[in-house]
């Protein structure tokens, strides 16, 4: 009996949790666990940007659904910024191949940031993130899944150093301050973008990048700058990039000159009196 063809979508599925299965998705579950992201019955608004990273973690999120160790519901939602019409098209054309019940609505950033002279990635960010929450609450979720991976962490904390004087990074979960009850998990948090890179063109996927009217050309971004330096000092040690994300695992509190906590700052001045000495 002639073996039956797998449809695409299934096909893609496959590749998640077999051929990208150590890369990938015994990632997403190891973070989920090691950073307690989920809890039984969470319904969790899946963000879904219309990009690659969005889009594997809205296919993980469906697997860790269907088969994780406890149940929970999920909500795709997509915000609509002012993306032009064939950007709208290509999201919706991916949703379709891949099965993800997307919910698109609309929201009017892009009309609104133009008109910012002062920091408008900021402010679309803060707006971008603010709508999220809404339409995530509105849906009854207690949780809003973003699609961070593991370069984005490293090249977060090390921009914090270069470009605003203070070693932070990103967090894999956050309580929202400004929504009581909603928490901020990223399932993909050590995902190394290479491989959700390989998983898309082995899929043949083509997916939507910086869709923003306002961005910047990518070679001037600050972030390109960080990724070149990355790239050229893995030239010389290929875990450069792996070093750098277990520090921020790691912190040596004893060795730091200053920190904040809560708006507060201090000093290793306040009890080093009390220090016994090396």
């Amino acid at each position: 009996m002639a073996r039956k063809e797998l449809s695409r979508v299934t096909q893609i599925e496959r590749s998640i949790i077999t051929k990208y299965r150590s890369t990938i998705y015994k990632y997403v579950v190891r973070a989920v666990q090691n950073y307690q992201l989920l809890s039984p019955n969470d319904k969790v608004a899946v963000c879904v940007s219309g990009g690659k990273d969005s889009m594997l973690l809205a296919k993980c999120m469906q697997e860790l659904s269907r088969h994780g160790e406890f149940p929970i519901d999920l909500e795709f939602i997509c915000m609509d910024p002012g993306y032009e019409e064939h950007h709208l098209a290509k999201i919706k054309e991916n949703a379709e191949i891949l099965e993800i019940p997307l919910k698109i609505f609309k929201a009017p950033i892009f009309n609104y940031v133009k008109t910012q002279e002062d920091n408008p990635c900021y402010i679309c960010a803060r707006m971008r993130r603010g709508y999220l929450y809404e339409k995530a609450r509105s849906l009854g979720c207690n949780k809003i899944a973003l699609g961070h991976h593991a370069d984005d962490v490293v090249e977060t904390t090390l921009m914090s150093m270069f470009y605003a004087s203070e070693i932070s990074s990103m967090r894999p979960k956050l309580k929202s301050k400004n929504f009581e009850g909603l928490e901020l998990i990223r399932p993909l948090y050590m995902v190394k973008e290479h491989d959700i890179i390989l998983w898309q063109k082995y899929n043949e996927l083509e997916f939507i990048s910086c869709a923003c009217p306002l961005a910047k050309k990518e070679e001037d971004s600050k972030r390109k700058v960080v990724k070149n330096i990355i790239k050229d000092l893995k030239k010389e040690n290929s875990e450069i990039d792996d070093h750098i994300f277990m520090s921020i695992h790691n912190v040596n509190l004893e060795t730091l000159v200053g920190f904040r906590k809560n708006g507060v700052h201090d000093t290793f001045l306040t009890n080093y009196d009390k220090d016994k000495g090396e």
